[in-house]
């Protein structure tokens, strides 16, 4: 209980970060002796210190000696190989620490057991899969990514009682201030947002985070032809946007267009995500790809955001859905509506 009690710790401080690790998971380290906790940290972002580390650094001066004698407990396995930062199984057993206690073992082709050896070689006791179900749902975009080779994909919509996306086919809001506010938070945990062409013409989104604090995702838009104008909100500057087209490949500072054939053309996004290191994306509309990837089941969860009491009798209609949502939650007037592609376990 104890292990479980230390890694749900781990689970708690790396949560703090989400969002902003892209493209390393989410890790949070603590450091127990007799009990007491004399460090713990997370790690912040890419290309900053891991959290073993800082949990490490966090050690007071007056508690160092205790280190040799001390339990490290981390949500993911330790790293081994040096990447932007050097390897933190090396500065365990640097450090001589007495046990280590991993949550979840690390899939990546870079570590993938290889931190756990290096530890266990130098003769520190190593515990491993404690509570590792929920370190994995912790890092679902980081897995899915390494072990299925694509992003993690979550479908996102609103739709009135009678399953509309909007009135006459016109821009219509469904969802409520705070529902709004839910959305850009989402926004802003994952790596990417997604559109198709049609959203871009009739909506004009910007897909940045607003409503809240919190970085701006990738955008992502789908455009064969590039009908969408430049002029448009989706190719400001206030984030990175990839084009996929079939018009040309063609890099100018935020902007990236990147050439795919319209035939098998989701398969080949996904796979080019994928080079790009993108870990998850929502798909935000509309109606025709989110139809899509629901069809050729390409998505890991769906968020549905729905308005029982209004009624808009014509216009775009929701996607072909037929799931049974895991949970439901009450925003104000709104249903939010949770679902897990439970086909992919």
């Amino acid at each position: 209980m104890k292990e479980e009690f230390y890694i749900n710790r781990c689970i708690e401080l790396a949560q703090k970060a989400l969002g902003k690790t892209y493209p390393n998971p989410l890790v949070g380290s603590v450091i127990v002796n007799n009990d007491r906790i004399i460090g713990e940290g997370f790690h912040k972002k890419a290309g900053e210190p891991h959290a073993e580390i800082n949990a490490i650094n966090s050690v007071k001066e007056e508690d160092k000696h205790l280190i040799p004698e001390s339990t490290i407990y981390v949500s993911l396995e330790p790293c081994a190989h040096f990447g932007k930062t050097p390897p933190c199984a090396l500065k365990i057993v640097e450090l001589g620490f007495k046990k280590v206690v991993i949550g979840a073992m690390d899939s990546h082709d870079k570590v993938n057991g290889k931190g756990k050896k290096i530890i266990t070689d130098k003769g520190i006791e190593v515990v491993s899969g404690i509570l590792e179900d929920k370190c994995r749902e912790l890092n679902k975009r980081f897995f899915t990514f390494h072990e299925r080779k694509r992003p993690f994909i979550i479908l996102k919509w609103a739709q009135s009682a009678d399953e509309f996306m909007d009135k006459n086919f016109e821009p219509t809001q469904i969802s409520n201030s705070l529902s709004k506010q839910f959305v850009h938070q989402m926004r802003s945990e994952e790596h990417a947002i997604l559109v198709g062409k049609n959203t871009a013409l009739h909506d004009n989104p910007s897909l940045t985070v607003r409503e809240i604090e919190g970085r701006n995702p990738i955008r992502i838009l789908i455009d064969f032809n590039l009908d969408v104008s430049e002029n448009s909100n989706i190719y400001n500057e206030e984030a990175e946007t990839i084009i996929f087209n079939s018009v040309k490949d063609f890099e100018d500072k935020h902007l990236k267009f990147i050439k795919v054939a319209k035939e098998n053309s989701l398969n080949q996004i996904l796979e080019k995500l994928y080079e790009l290191q993108i870990q998850s994306v929502i798909i935000e509309g509309g109606r025709f790809t989110l139809q899509q990837f629901i069809d050729q089941n390409l998505w890991d969860e769906a968020v549905i955001f729905k308005n029982p009491n209004l009624l808009l009798e014509n216009g775009t209609k929701a996607p072909n859905f037929d799931f049974s949502p895991e949970k439901t939650e009450n925003i104000r007037d709104n249903q939010v509506l949770f679902f897990k592609n439970t086909a992919l376990d």
